[in-house]
């Protein structure tokens, strides 16, 4: 009788108890999808960061040679300053990357975007070839938006989603590098074209800073807080996701924020360590890779509208027409990713070994062609495998490096795409002496040799381990 009056008398406090734990569940649910709301907003304000940047420079990349050739420059001194930019361009984005995990992405993103401003207003003023390579050199440091923002869009999503929000990121990207070329066009038949257009990307740039400054910073961070803070049954960007958020940057945005006023020796100390830390890391094979299916598939395009007037008498023309309905099928490949990535239950090691088997498939169809139609068949697959496997072996880099130094990784990474673009032209100059179709065929090769390393490699891939930097 004593114990039943004990159990009566505990009854409302059990009761009580199971109120207060309901109510909190429900507050965490309530937190939890605006916290979710909040992501969604700050990844789609990050597709129109991206959007802005290749819009703006796809305005006024295709007329610089024209521009730099009415100044008195010869193609020597023209083929010297774009050379230039390229190699700036492969020291400063591992440095750019490693100096956003140390200060934080948003004042990463700004300084790179507000330089990059700069620089092409400078080419709006360029009336003589001096001021012309001087304006490039703040956009050949700087200009790494792409690289900060994909690295942001990595701390804010999970592993499983990271590679749909990668997709749809570059699908946006590829939408301003379509339309701009096109605007960029009409402005240059006004008169001081060059310089309008100039000044109108610079703009655009001030444009993406503005955006960038007014993005939901403090709201997303005490949503990443809320998360980390014991929220585990809820996804930041998917409810099917696994719950394994990478939110590094956004948890650490007090440390970040000190590190801004440090020391500039410190900080290039730090990022000093960082590159030795990853140079140190057992990540050699994955940017290997990266490095060969980049040359294979520049080879594909190095020598494309010649090869075509040369094999099927093809005017450069329907060339155009054909690398811009390639381009377009790249953005619809970008936003199928989520199915595919579903497809294959989230395993990104055999999407990129497919779409790279793929690939090299395809250079070999284009290289053998016998008809302009096999080329068409090519170039409408080839830009879906392509822009999967780019997406693809990104996001492989970052998880078995480890989102922890995210910028770090995607910044090695562009250096070792700015190599495939150095190196390239040279070979594909090589073996255009042997035949047109020997730069496919070399592409071919290269391809093969990746395909090879992904196989030999194959247990790390799966395993999904972190290889960890020496520095950690």
């Amino acid at each position: 009788m004593l114990r039943a009056a004990a159990a009566t008398r505990r009854g409302p406090a059990a009761a009580a108890g199971r109120m207060e734990e309901e109510e909190e569940e429900d507050g965490g649910r309530g937190d939890a999808g605006r916290s979710t709301a909040a992501s969604g907003r700050f990844v789609r304000c990050l597709y129109a960061v991206g959007f802005l940047d290749l819009f703006g420079v796809s305005m006024v990349v295709p007329l610089m040679n024209l521009h730099i050739k009415s100044l008195g420059a010869s193609h020597t001194v023209a083929g010297i300053i774009g050379s230039l930019y390229g190699i700036m361009q492969l020291f400063s984005s591992t440095f750019v990357g490693c100096w956003s995990d140390i200060v934080g992405r948003r004042y990463s993103l700004l300084a790179c975007i507000l330089l990059s401003a700069l620089g092409y207003f400078l080419l709006g003023t360029s009336t003589t070839v001096f001021l012309f390579a001087i304006s490039r050199v703040p956009v050949g440091i700087f200009k790494h938006t792409l690289s900060i923002s994909k690295a942001l869009l990595s701390d804010l999503v999970s592993e499983r989603d990271r590679p749909l929000v990668m997709g749809r990121f570059n699908a946006a990207s590829s939408v301003g590098f379509i339309l701009g070329p096109v605007v960029g066009g009409y402005l240059t038949e006004l008169e001081d074209g060059f310089y309008q257009t100039s000044f109108i990307c610079a703009c655009i740039f001030l444009l993406n800073a503005g955006l960038v400054w007014m993005l939901p910073w403090s709201e997303e961070n005490t949503g990443n807080r809320k998360h980390q803070g014991g929220n585990k049954g809820t996804d930041s960007f998917s409810a099917k996701a696994n719950h394994d958020l990478h939110l590094k940057s956004a948890s650490n945005g007090a440390m970040a924020r000190d590190s801004l006023f440090q020391s500039p020796w410190i900080q290039v100390a730090t990022v000093l360590k960082r590159i030795k830390g990853i140079a140190c890391s057992d990540l050699w094979d994955i940017f290997l890779v990266r490095l060969l299916m980049s040359v294979a598939i520049l080879l594909y395009y190095s020598n494309f509208s010649l090869a075509l007037e040369e094999r099927f008498g093809v005017k450069p023309l329907f060339a155009g027409y054909l690398m811009s309905y390639s381009s377009a099928l790249g953005v619809l490949a970008g936003c199928l990713l989520g199915p595919i990535t579903r497809f294959y239950q989230h395993n990104t090691y055999r999407i990129l070994l497919h779409s790279s088997t793929l690939t090299c498939t395809l250079i070999l169809l284009y290289a053998s062609a016998l008809s302009i139609w096999m080329v068409i068949l090519s170039s409408t697959f080839l830009a879906f495998s392509t822009t999967i496997g780019r997406t693809c072996i990104i996001d492989l880099e970052l998880t078995i490096g480890g989102n922890e130094a995210s910028g770090t990784l995607l910044g090695v990474g562009q250096s070792v795409t700015s190599v495939g673009r150095i190196v390239a032209p040279l070979l594909s100059g090589i073996a255009q002496e042997f035949s047109p179709c020997g730069p496919p065929s070399l592409g071919v090769g290269l391809a093969l040799v990746a395909i090879l390393i992904m196989n030999a490699n194959k247990q790390k891939y799966c395993s999904h381990g972190n290889v960890k930097l020496k520095n950690q």
